[in-house]
């Protein structure tokens, strides 16, 4: 894609996806990645991705140099929360444009929050992450992690103009990973990265998306087979 196609545009809920069964997985329990706590619920379903997800997580770690870890800190997202977060931040986008139309509220809601019908977190196939010195200090990266458009003033965008070199340079050395492992980058928020979704199909030309939104509960959580 040579230029930035919102979650929000029609062509993405077009495409169809053909799930294909793989299974959520735990990704604290592969001790390969550092795990951040900041997103944690209580059922610890941030922790969660699709297997094939995290495998290509730990190729791109494998990939980046000598005393660099990804931090990982969001993967799965209840459908219920997305939608939570979707209207909370288009409730303050309408609050703030009262000029604006339906229409480009949910459009300019997408750039920071999916909308819930085709999110790529409740599908277990969107990861939010950064990286981390072999001490687990976070690297520049320009903006905090989850800063929104306003608050960033568009430096949240991964390849906006207003960061320092050296942010610019440490998202260079993240995506070039993450890419190499087969993951896309929703250009609208340098921490979001994605295999298997909807955004994915359409950046790579698949014709499917392989993995459908899913609802888990607790005890699907906690007793959800997982890997050795």
């Amino acid at each position: 894609m040579t230029e930035i196609v919102l979650m929000s545009d029609p062509t993405i809920a077009a495409i169809p996806v053909a799930e294909c069964g793989e299974r959520l997985v735990d990704v604290r329990r592969s001790n390969s990645l550092l795990v951040d706590t900041r997103e944690q619920d209580p059922a610890g379903a941030f922790a969660y991705l699709r297997e094939g997800v995290l495998g290509r997580l730990i190729e791109a770690q494998a990939k980046l140099p000598q005393g660099l870890r990804l931090l990982f800190v969001e993967g799965y997202r209840p459908p219920s929360l997305q939608r939570e977060y979707f209207e909370e931040y288009a409730g303050r986008l309408r609050a703030a444009h009262l000029d604006w139309s339906a229409e480009q509220i949910h459009s300019a809601a997408s750039r920071y929050v999916s909308p819930p019908d085709i999110a790529p977190h409740s599908a277990g196939a969107a990861v939010d992450l950064t990286l981390a010195d072999a001490d687990g200090n976070e690297l520049d990266l320009g903006t905090r992690m989850n800063a929104d458009p306003e608050e960033s003033e568009g430096a949240c965008y991964t390849h906006a103009a207003n960061i320092s070199e050296e942010a610019r340079v440490n998202r260079k050395l993240l995506g070039t990973a993450l890419t190499a492992a087969g993951l896309v980058n929703y250009p609208t928020e340098w921490w979001h990265w994605s295999f298997g979704d909807r955004y994915w199909a359409l950046a790579t030309g698949e014709a499917a998306a392989l993995y459908s939104p899913k609802e888990m509960g607790l005890v699907q959580l906690t007793s959800s087979a997982l890997p050795d």
